[in-house]
């Protein structure tokens, strides 16, 4: 039986072995001591105690923690302008703030059961920088329960950079880019893997709604839906020919992203006709508006229907991937939505549900 503990460094959770006396953290490499693992209090039976949640990783962070999760829905949400900068873009509060909307208003997520990470917020734990964004990714699995429901959403920049490990079939590793990529980095596909998709146990499922370029498998879930436009689909096996696992603890993990990896995503005013948005959020968002939100496949097929047919001009570049490769991107092909999982299934026999 696996026993939980917490990095000693920095407190990430962690799932030791049985009667191992040590554990490497996935997250800072940290190696965390464990005198004695027969001393450690042992999981509580389910059926006439109910388990105590871990403290959340926010505990140890300066003050002005985020609320607790309560109920079984909880959510990240993290839009990211990097206002007066050169990479500035337009509509990721905007997706932000309309996410946190759909969420509450349509699928009954408690306010206070949300984190918001914009430029917005005037507490500065909650700026949507490289270490608020991990340790709300953190707080997001944290103590998390058969039942459960999580969603992650982001809207920025993404990149991609060499692969150092082995893991990834096309040799690169997707990004995200906090708010202060150019002082403290990105972060890494590997890192977002090992800490919202490995840990999430039997029961609980996540959805991501990544609205960056270069997205496709920016979780790193073994499989990923390759549709053609006319809606048939074949699942594809992206687990690391190293054998290193990425799936969950038992959970379950679907992704919906931009874009391929070798694509970018738009920041437009065309799709909605009145404000800036990111345009996978805004298909996202409609297509469940519209009723399409039937299944993950009609989903999927009606948010690339809407960008396909977007007018042309409403399309910018990707400033950040053309500063970042030193090249021009007139050549690349139109952005495409994408789902990812950590298990293949019927894409139009499953309901779509948050």
């Amino acid at each position: 039986m696996l026993i939980q503990v917490n990095c000693s460094n920095c407190h990430a959770p962690l799932q030791l072995p049985p009667a191992a006396n040590s554990i490497c953290c996935v997250l800072c490499q940290a190696i965390t001591l464990i005198a004695d693992p027969r001393s450690l209090p042992l999981p509580l039976p389910s059926s006439s105690h109910q388990q105590q949640p871990l403290p959340s990783p926010y505990n140890h962070a300066p003050p002005g923690p985020p609320p607790q999760a309560h109920g079984r829905k909880r959510a990240v949400i993290c839009g990211v302008s990097y206002k007066n900068t050169q990479y500035e873009l337009n509509g990721c509060i905007n997706d932000a703030n309309c996410m946190k909307f759909l969420l509450v208003n349509r699928f009954m997520f408690p306010e206070s059961s949300i984190i918001m990470l914009t430029e917005e917020e005037t507490d500065p734990h909650k700026r949507p920088t490289k270490r608020n964004i991990r340790m709300a990714l953190r707080w997001l699995v944290q103590g998390c329960q058969p039942g459960d429901s999580l969603v992650f959403h982001y809207s920025g920049h993404g990149s991609q950079q060499k692969d150092d490990n082995g893991d990834e079939v096309d040799g690169y590793d997707e990004t995200l880019c906090p708010l202060d990529f150019e002082s403290q980095g990105m972060i890494v596909d590997d890192e977002i893997n090992a800490t919202i998709v490995r840990p999430l146990p039997c029961g609980v499922k996540l959805l991501a709604i990544i609205d960056a370029c270069h997205s496709g498998t920016v979780l790193d879930l073994p499989y990923l839906c390759k549709m053609d436009r006319k809606g048939r689909n074949v699942w594809e096996d992206h687990r690391p020919r190293s054998g290193m696992w990425k799936g969950t603890n038992g959970g379950e993990v679907i992704s919906f992203s931009g874009c391929a990896d070798d694509q970018t995503s738009a920041d437009t005013s065309a799709l909605s006709k009145i404000t800036s948005t990111g345009a996978m959020t805004y298909s996202f968002i409609q297509a469940i508006e519209y009723g399409h939100a039937t299944t993950y496949g009609n989903m999927l097929n009606a948010m690339r229907s809407n960008i396909r047919h977007v007018d042309e001009g409403g399309f910018v570049t990707s400033l950040l991937t053309m500063l970042l490769t030193g090249g021009s991107l007139g050549g690349r092909s139109r952005q495409e939505p994408q789902l990812t999982a950590t298990e293949p299934f019927d894409v139009y026999n499953k309901p779509f549900s948050l």
